[in-house]
């Protein structure tokens, strides 16, 4: 019983719940933290992906209207490219028309100075072969020699006032130089007055057809057909020669307008003989 009593109990020291309860929290906290993580995780990825897709979309479209601005300024810089084009070429024209006008000009003068010279000589001549001779048949004979000097001279004169075209024939402004190229022979030609728009109207073997008309600046549309091939012109001012080739003929037709009125113009279609010939004989087979 003593030694019951005498003997040690050894017991070991208990846990106290405070310890326990605050592991409970901490693990609590770091599941919540887990999940928090995991959300905030989930939640960035999500906003990163929209924003690249938005961006993605974004570049896209930068990208299709810069090709459109390309695109157009392409189309503006090969539209600015035909005007400048156009505008070289009717500059070179109107250089040439003026040119050629001068020249003519030139030739006229020397002409009439030639003229005036060989008539003044004439006329010495005359007056010193009429001081020899006394016949009046003589006196009539060098009369005759002297008018048929000034026809020739005044015919040569009237030639050269005419402008050539850039194919080296002559322009008739009017109905009387018409009939003066008549004379020369080197071409046949048909006057013609269309006296309404768009209405085709047949002038030899050619159907004109006029457009419209601008009084003010002497301008004129008009369209061509020949050999059931249509031809369009636009902006034409008076006296300008428009050049085109009927069949297999390699000297071309030529349509000059005189006049241009209200919705009326007024000129010619000049033929070349060879042609004008080829067709006579085709139509007497």
């Amino acid at each position: 019983m003593t030694e019951d009593l005498n003997r040690t109990v050894e017991t070991r020291p208990s846990t106290p719940a405070w310890v326990i309860a605050a592991i409970a929290v901490l693990g609590v906290v770091a599941l919540i933290g887990l999940v928090v993580a995991h959300n905030a995780s989930t939640q960035a990825q999500e906003i990163k992906q929209a924003f690249d897709s938005r961006a993605k979309s974004m570049q896209q479209d930068f990208t299709n209207q810069l090709a459109q601005i390309q695109q157009h300024q392409t189309q503006t810089d090969t539209t600015g490219a035909g005007v400048q084009s156009d505008l070289s070429v009717v500059t070179k024209r109107l250089r040439l028309t003026q040119g050629e006008l001068k020249q003519a000009r030139q030739e006229a003068a020397q002409i009439k100075s030639e003229s005036d010279q060989k008539l003044a000589e004439m006329d010495g001549a005359v007056k010193t072969e009429l001081a020899a001779k006394a016949s009046t048949d003589d006196v009539k004979t060098v009369d005759g020699k002297v008018e048929g000097v000034r026809t020739d001279l005044g015919t040569t004169q009237n030639d050269l006032k005419m402008a050539r075209s850039e194919l080296g024939t002559l322009i008739a402004r009017n109905h009387e130089d018409v009939e003066e190229l008549r004379r020369l022979g080197e071409r046949d030609y048909v006057e013609f007055t269309i006296p309404n728009k768009n209405k085709p109207q047949k002038v030899g073997d050619v159907v004109v057809e006029l457009r419209g008309t601008n009084i003010s600046k002497k301008r004129y549309n008009v369209a061509l057909v020949v050999n059931d091939v249509r031809i369009e012109k636009k902006n034409l001012p008076e006296n300008e020669p428009i050049f085109f080739h009927e069949g297999n003929s390699r000297q071309p037709l030529e349509m000059v307008v005189n006049t241009v009125g209200k919705d009326t113009v007024s000129g010619y279609i000049s033929i070349p003989r060879s042609a004008a010939s080829t067709k006579s004989a085709a139509a007497g087979n």
